[in-house]
């Protein structure tokens, strides 16, 4: 009878609780123009709309920074749907654009309910506790949140930003994984131990060995678990990255950017194993208590509370988006801009030295070849990966195209105006769908013969057309005599018109350094010692990738050790006693 009113209770609560929803959104919009904001991939999406005579009459983007694969084209199907039906709840989300989606159905609902004259929600917590608490909702915290949930943990994930993804919502390229079903059902021959020799070798062999085994012998694996009903990821397109001896980097079908296609999976992949996600939820602190991690101090807008936890893991990612702190541990990069997401600022590293935790390889932060000068967009490796090359203003080729990131920047850096042009026929364009969003950016160069592209370009037509010739010879030949750039990735003569061309240059993409974690993912001291109860995944950490982390491989470091990290945190929790 106790649970049958209890049941009756909670259902006349429910019923209150949407009486007060339906009367708040049926409440009278007043005229004139209001604005809102929503968490989108590369910060707030600002909306604006004007009302008439109680009708909304106009509805635009003010700003957004999203990346072009995945935004223009969401946002606009968004507003459209939006001035169709004077609401958004009755609106989905665009398929593979849910954060930007999301993004603005928020500033629109916040604009009307400023209309409405309705106050935003206040965001109050209180002290409570839990088995896990993970620091950052990107892809390692993620993946711990999914694992650590599935084992049966009460896990709570904290995002300091406004949506979850982290710099993993930025990701276009895929997964490095080595002997799997996927690359056997294509033909490709791989092992862990060829994977192990380019790992290291795009490393300069600064990296943890044992972290780098960790890494390969783990990949296909990892691959599977993804593509299971834990999450159910596509990763069957298996194609060709810098610094590769192999085709290795699994994506979606058709080379969909992998971070708009996992981000989602995993959220909902989270959230189904029972996970609880808070964002706008700054940690500021990780308690210690007798020299374990056992809780974490957290700041919203409106509070501050404890959170008690049995075992604390750190996700928050690297430091890509501090200048201040990128120029302190590597001067030579003052100046740069970045490919990075606001929140990567490095955090964790001020709130893990009561742990005497160490950091390693600090210095190591790399330089994406190919962005758009003064934007941040990043232009995805697949796109030379599938053919195209890269052109200075002499109208020549200056460098393997595929080499590894910190190689190809350099050789870019060294080129007048250090900008280059990557150049590509329609095949090229037709074999990857990340390129369309690229051109709804307004971001290519387009003409319809090479003549007419070195014209808009300003390079000259006959060296340039003897580059083009040049490079067709070898994609027939497969052998490139100038630049012995791997025929795996030459798979098409630029030779379909229409032609184009994307200005690009060096910004800073991944900073390799961090916390010093084990095979494990227990965080160091720097005795050598694991810090009892703390752990690691992700960019957060350091020495996987060592002094340049291969195109692929923050994917795989992300998954393998956010699972490694859970799985590590359960069994330290049930050996203890609490």
């Amino acid at each position: 009878m106790k649970k049958l009113t209890e049941i009756l209770f909670n259902l006349f609560l429910a019923f209150l609780l949407m009486g007060a929803v339906s009367c708040s959104k049926s409440k009278a919009l007043t005229d004139g123009t209001f604005t809102g904001t929503g968490a989108g991939h590369g910060g707030d999406v600002t909306v604006s709309i004007t009302v008439k005579d109680g009708r909304v009459t106009d509805a635009k983007i003010l700003h957004e920074a999203e990346s072009p694969e995945i935004g223009p084209v969401a946002e606009q199907q968004i507003l459209e749907r939006f001035m169709q039906e004077q609401k958004t709840e009755t609106i989905d989300v665009v398929s593979g654009a849910t954060i930007t989606s999301n993004a603005v159905l928020d500033a629109l609902e916040m604009a009307l309910n400023k209309s409405r004259g309705i106050e935003e929600e206040k965001l109050v917590y209180s002290d409570t506790s839990c088995d896990i608490v993970i620091i950052g909702a990107g892809g390692a915290g993620l993946v711990a949140a999914t694992e650590a949930a599935n084992k049966g943990a009460k896990v709570i994930v904290l995002e300091k930003m406004g949506i979850v993804g982290g710099n993993t919502n930025y990701s276009t390229g895929g997964i490095n994984a080595s002997y799997t079903k996927e690359q056997k059902k294509l033909g490709i021959k791989d092992s862990p131990d060829v994977f192990y020799s380019d790992t290291m070798k795009g490393g300069k062999n600064l990296n943890d060995p044992a972290l780098v085994r960790t890494l390969v012998d783990n990949s296909a694996a990892m691959v599977e678990w993804l593509q299971s009903d834990i999450v159910g990821a596509d990763l069957s397109d298996v194609g060709m990255f810098g610094g590769a001896t192999n085709k290795r980097i699994h994506r979606p079908q058709g080379g969909q950017a992998i971070g708009a296609h996992l981000v989602p999976l995993l959220h909902q992949a989270a959230l189904r194993q029972g996970a609880e996600i808070r964002v706008n939820s700054m940690v500021t602190d990780i308690i210690k208590n007798d020299g374990k991690a056992c809780g974490v101090i957290v700041k919203t807008r409106d509070n501050q509370y404890k959170i008690d936890a049995k075992a604390v893991i750190v996700a928050s990612g690297g430091f890509g988006a501090n200048s201040a702190m990128v120029v302190k541990f590597n001067p030579a990069l003052a100046g740069f801009g970045t490919t990075n997401h606001p929140g990567a600022t490095g955090d964790a590293f001020l709130m893990t030295e009561k742990f005497d935790a160490q950091l390693t390889q600090m210095d190591q932060i790399q330089t994406h070849p190919t962005v758009v000068a003064g934007t941040g967009i990043m232009i995805t490796e697949a796109v030379r990966g599938n053919g195209a090359i890269l052109v200075s203003r002499t109208g020549k080729r200056f460098v393997n195209e595929m080499q590894t990131r910190d190689l190809v920047s350099a050789a870019i850096l060294a080129q007048p105006k250090k900008t280059a042009f990557l150049v590509f026929d329609q095949s090229v364009r037709d074999s990857l769908k990340a390129i369309e969003g690229y051109a709804k950016k307004n971001l290519l160069t387009q003409a319809d013969s090479i003549d007419e592209l070195a014209d808009k370009l300003g390079i000259d037509k006959v060296e340039f057309n003897n580059t083009i010739r040049k490079y067709n010879s070898y994609v027939e030949s497969k052998n490139d005599e100038e630049f012995k750039r791997n025929a795996a990735s030459m798979e098409r003569t630029l030779s379909k018109a229409p032609y184009y061309a994307i200005e690009c240059g060096p910004a800073i993409h991944h900073t390799m350094g961090g916390l010093k974690i084990n095979r494990s993912a227990e965080v160091q001291n720097k005795s050598g010692n694991s810090v009892p109860g703390l752990y690691a995944a992700g960019e957060v950490t350091g020495g996987v990738h060592g002094a340049n982390r291969l195109g692929g491989n923050a994917v795989a470091d992300i998954c393998i050790f956010g699972k490694i990290a859970a799985d590590s945190a359960v069994e330290y929790i049930n050996r203890q006693e609490f």
